[in-house]
């Protein structure tokens, strides 16, 4: 069963959705406000996070970041009454997997939350403080490593831990290694979606992909101006 944190400061529209999900079959986690989600978040795991914008104590945009630079590596989708496109391009630049603007309907949340956790599903860990790996779970590229199933990047010496976004588009990438990606196919393979504000978050995501492999000069994701992207590999 899927564990969802659930942030929402309305208590009536929190209850409805609490249990519009749970009679969908997942269990869920209410916090009233982003400090009390934060909290939730550092003492249990979540496969995904539902995050209101307007909390307080902390919003949702600032929970969103800490989750960032502390590395927790969960999805997360925005539900908020802020429909402005400056505002939905920031729920995208941090990363977010949705975006749901009020009013919408209970049943648009529950697929949208089975599409997200379709996408990102993985495999648990046999022992989460020293993971068992499988050889074949790790892709080799260049003088760099993607763990996938752990979310690791080893590169020139660092690793990093990825979203689980851009462990599933680097992987992509390792996979098709020369190859033209067109902008469209990395959209509907991993969004199922091709428009405007995914494709600023792809946008995001290549930019962070190209900083992690940039001590790596034997890679290099490259644009191909008006149709898409290569990932090349020096021999």
């Amino acid at each position: 069963m899927a564990r969802i944190l659930l942030v929402e400061d309305d208590p009536n529209l929190g209850f409805l959705l609490q249990d519009s999900l749970e009679t969908a079959g997942y269990h869920v986690t209410l916090c009233a406000d982003g400090e009390a989600g934060l909290s939730a978040l550092a003492q249990s795991t979540f496969d995904l996070c539902v995050l209101d914008v307007m909390l307080p104590k902390l919003d949702g945009f600032s929970v969103a970041q800490e989750l960032r630079q502390r590395n927790v590596p969960v999805p997360f989708m925005f539900l908020t009454a802020k429909a402005l496109k400056a505002d939905r391009l920031q729920g995208f630049e941090l990363g977010c997997d949705d975006y749901l603007t009020k009013p919408f309907g209970l049943e648009e949340l529950v697929y949208r939350v089975k599409a997200i956790l379709r996408r990102t599903a993985r495999e648990p860990e046999v022992a989460p403080s020293k993971p068992v790996l499988d050889p074949a779970e790790i892709l080799s590229f260049g003088a760099s490593s993607l763990e996938f199933k752990n979310l690791l990047l080893h590169v020139g010496g660092q690793t990093h831990t990825l979203t689980d976004r851009e462990a599933e588009l680097l992987r992509l990438f390792v996979q098709h290694p020369h190859q033209l990606l067109r902008r469209e196919e990395i959209l509907q393979r991993l969004w199922q979606d091709d428009g405007y504000f995914v494709g600023r978050s792809l946008d995001v995501f290549i930019s962070r992909l190209r900083k992690y492999l940039q001590p790596d000069s034997s890679v290099k994701i490259t644009t191909v101006h008006g149709r898409g992207y290569k990932l090349e590999i020096a021999e």
